[in-house]
């Protein structure tokens, strides 16, 4: 076997060999929408200029040392081999490329990257659609880092398009203020902390081991090894109706989105099989577990003592979607409070440190290889993964390219449904990964959007009074 110095070599992270192993590998895929045709000759200076400087893990290849360890090996990079232009036929509606570029999008997602060479691609469209001019495609393995990195990564390329000299600025993640308890209610604070720990801690275990959720219209049960094709749409809200509904209710923005997917879930279970509107389903909710509000600089993310740190910082929390039936559920109101109180009180418990402390000692007395059995079990058992990032309140360019749009999701896993959400410019953008010829991709949009509405005019009647 090669031998491999220390000083060329990276140890590579628990997270990251979990995620690239012969179970799962795991890919993150980010959209770049341009407001005009991108200028083909910029994209290897640019990529040289900005994108490999960032990090080394991005000229890097993943290897094994004598003891089986995987590590970060830098090697040369060939910039042709990471960019891809498609051809597609001249002349076409933006109705007829929104299909090709849809089939592109989906074909890329499921094929593996070759591990010779750095794990991450960029695929320039350069053919209008009904969503932009021209869009490019990052594709990037998880194992070089999560969403949080990788689209501080992709931001740290981009400026502001109104203001280049000014820093771009997101929506404010402060949590409410805590309120000051006496001693019983510290006391009852300090006892359901530990009951929920405890509950949530053996409910995981069960749910990554044993017990599987219901065969639905969102979840085929599928078991084959090979990966299934796959759908990317989108839809897209206000967010600034999504706050109004916030502050209605006094819950938080994630409470609201998560609420209104649960519901349209539901309602597009129902619509293909009424008993299913009852089935037992759960959520895997992706949350970050660094303590920052927004993005660092990479310069900060790389520094050791950084409190959003590179790399995968995240855990995920098993939350049961609400079922559809008569009472107060039915209220698409009650799908919003519904998930407050369940993450709340998920929240409330040691549940992500110890989950990420049974994972490592599985790893060492195991290998990292069962860890990714034990967490393609996971998703597997569960019914869909949902997932967010806030993006920039102001617009943006790469490159003098202004930037219209921009969304992410999630490709490898084998879970029939991944819900991503992402905030730019005031607008939220919903993408659907769907399993193809098994989800309705169009009627579960419809849906969504039927449960925003709905969701909508029921917060701007309500009163704090009528909460049940």
């Amino acid at each position: 076997m090669e031998q491999y110095h220390e000083e060329e070599a990276m140890p590579v992270s628990p997270t990251g060999q979990y995620f690239n192993s012969s179970t799962l590998c795991i890919y993150i895929i980010g959209v770049l929408e341009l407001k005009v045709a991108f200028d083909e000759s910029q994209a290897m200076p640019l990529l040289q200029r900005l994108f490999l400087p960032i990090n080394p893990r991005f000229s890097s290849i993943m290897v094994e040392d004598e003891r089986g360890n995987k590590q970060w090996k830098k090697v040369p990079v060939n910039l042709k081999d990471h960019i891809s232009i498609p051809l597609f036929p001249n002349f076409m509606s933006k109705q007829s490329y929104d299909k090709y570029f849809a089939d592109y999008l989906s074909k890329i997602a499921t094929e593996n990257l070759p591990q010779d060479r750095p794990l991450w691609e960029v695929h320039i469209v350069n053919y209008p659609t009904s969503s932009a001019t021209s869009s490019i495609i990052f594709k990037l393995h998880h194992a070089l880092g999560d969403g949080y990195s990788l689209m501080g990564a992709l931001i740290s390329c981009l400026q502001r398009a109104d203001h280049p000299n000014l820093p771009l600025s997101f929506p404010s993640l402060k949590p409410s203020k805590s309120v000051n308890e006496n001693f019983l209610g510290k006391f009852s604070s300090l006892m359901s902390f530990a009951y929920n720990t405890v509950v949530d801690l053996w409910w995981g275990i069960m749910k990554s081991s044993v017990i599987e959720d219901d065969e639905t219209p969102i979840r085929s049960g599928f078991k084959g090894g090979k990966s299934r094709p796959i759908a990317i749409s989108t839809t897209e809200f206000s967010l600034d109706q999504i706050k109004l509904i916030k502050s209605r209710l006094g819950v938080t923005i994630n409470d609201v989105i998560t609420g209104i997917i649960f519901h349209g879930t539901r309602l597009y279970m129902q619509e293909i099989n009424d008993k299913s509107k009852v089935a037992n389903s759960t959520a895997l909710v992706l949350l970050n577990t660094r303590n920052v509000e927004g993005y660092q600089s990479v310069d900060d993310m790389l520094n050791a003592k950084a409190k959003g740190p590179w790399g995968n910082h995240f855990t995920f929390l098993h939350v049961p979607i609400p079922k559809l039936e008569n009472g107060r559920i039915s209220n698409p109101l009650g799908f919003i409070w519904e998930a407050h109180n369940i993450i709340k009180r998920k929240k409330q418990s040691s549940v992500v440190p110890l989950t990420g402390m049974l994972l490592d000692i599985e790893s060492k007395i195991k290998g990292y290889e069962a860890v990714a059995k034990h967490i393609h079990g996971t998703l597997s058992r569960s019914s869909m993964v949902i997932t967010n990032l806030i993006g920039p309140s102001q617009p943006m360019s790469l490159a003098n390219h202004p930037v219209k749009g921009l969304y992410f999701t999630l490709a490898g896993g084998p879970e029939s449904l991944v819900i991503s959400i992402m905030s730019y410019m005031g607008v939220l953008r919903v993408a659907l990964k769907t399993e193809k010829h098994f989800i309705d991709e169009h009627k579960l949009n419809s849906c969504i959007k039927c449960a925003f509405e709905t969701t909508l005019k029921a917060a701007l009647e309500f009163s704090q009074e009528t909460k049940t």
